[in-house]
């Protein structure tokens, strides 16, 4: 562990069947005015909705609503709500849904009070907010971002054709707490269940990739990766299976709560490429970055061989006798495109929309970041490319 660091996380976790029945306690600690943001009709059609605000109820809230939330959440969504809870003097804010949802309840949180504008200020100038943040909690209905027990919050501003995720130097943006009950993700579709699996995947594998020294964090990254595989397997043959589902659920919520991540300098760069991907095409998150991951990954592997190498045998068992390291390697991310079309996930661009005019666009508009090698636009457009 040779990077210094300091770590807080303030979720509280409520995490099983019996979940739901810590809302009401949890709901106690703040004020009676709440403004609860949704999806748009799976959490009424499964009964979710219900049974929250019937407990909202109970315990004396005066509740605002912010329904409709897109699976790539707008900042319009943002300045509405912001508008909502201002107006309403909102002491909590609600998420009911996946992580996006709880991005927008987040970005929610810290513009409500904000001088200036939010966007300019906190995505694309990274300030650190200095005025009250509305307290967040969580109720999940999908996995995927862990967004549940992290502070970050990724947004499309759709009139600038930009897709930015911002992690807040703050505790308090991070959900005061969560309320996890696996059986809430039985009634996501097969397609959203496996983006959101891939989308745990590659929190896990950028944060791998990056560092050659002896660090704890990759040994409990590959035990999350071994762990998520199983358990994806298991739930595409039977969704309803408890213990696939809750394993899944698990394992989002400790790739991306920061604790993996310590000591390690990570590599973002298929999110940052997905991120444009997402604002020029509205694709689901993880499917987006499934498409992208493999051809990235073939690009860069010669930089980081070694880490390669180690993921190829410890994470797919690849097997090392009679081979180079670069065929190792290589053996390795095939592996990773078997587990993407094993899970039936598109594997080109052209699948989710992309256009050929696109590309550059998609090319220029991405952040680079990289890890053991920070890709030029050119370098992007040839991904992309190679991904269409």
């Amino acid at each position: 562990m040779n990077i210094d660091f300091s770590f807080q996380n303030p979720t509280r976790i409520h995490f099983g069947k019996t979940a739901m029945s810590h809302l009401a306690e949890e709901l106690n600690e703040f004020g009676p005015n709440v403004l609860l943001v949704y999806g748009k009709n799976s959490v009424k059609k499964s009964g979710l909705y219900d049974q929250v605000t019937e407990v909202l109820h109970a315990c004396g809230k005066k509740v605002a609503e912010l329904p409709g939330i897109n699976a790539n959440p707008r900042y319009t969504q943002v300045l509405e709500g912001a508008r909502l809870a201002r107006e309403n003097r909102c002491d909590l804010i609600l998420a009911v849904g996946g992580g996006s949802v709880v991005d927008c309840a987040k970005a929610i949180s810290v513009a409500a009070h904000c001088e200036g504008d939010p966007w300019t200020r906190f995505w694309e100038q990274h300030e650190t907010p200095d005025h009250p943040i509305v307290p967040v909690g969580c109720i999940l209905t999908m996995t995927g971002t862990a967004s549940e027990m992290n502070s970050g919050s990724v947004i499309t501003h759709e009139e600038k054709r930009l897709k930015l995720g911002r992690v807040f130097p703050l505790a308090e943006v991070t959900p005061k707490f969560s309320i996890l009950n696996p059986e809430f993700t039985f009634t996501v579709p097969t397609y959203q269940m496996v983006s959101g699996i891939f989308d745990i995947f590659s929190h896990l594998m950028e944060q791998y990739f990056s560092g050659d020294d002896d660090c704890v964090s990759d040994y409990l990254l590959e035990g999350d990766m071994l762990a998520l595989i199983s358990a994806a397997r298991k739930a595409i043959r039977n969704p309803l299976d408890y213990e696939a589902r809750s394993n899944i659920m698990w394992c989002a919520t400790m790739g991306l709560n920061k604790i993996l991540a310590l000591s390690k300098t990570q590599d973002w760069e298929v999110h940052m490429i997905e991120h444009q991907l997402g604002a020029y095409t509205d694709c689901a998150h993880g499917i987006g970055l499934a498409i992208i991951s493999v051809p990235y990954y073939r690009h860069i592997h010669k930089y980081g061989l070694h880490r390669f190498v180690r993921y190829a045998q410890n994470v797919w068992h690849v097997q090392p006798e009679g081979k180079t390291e670069e065929q190792i390697a290589l053996e390795g991310i095939q592996c990773l495109s078997d587990f993407i079309a094993e899970m039936g996930i598109p594997q080109t661009l052209r699948e989710v929309g992309a256009t050929e005019e696109m590309l550059p666009l998609i090319a220029e508009t991405t952040v680079k970041c990289g890890g053991y090698h920070v890709p030029d636009t050119a370098e992007v457009l040839d991904i992309l490319k190679a991904c269409y």
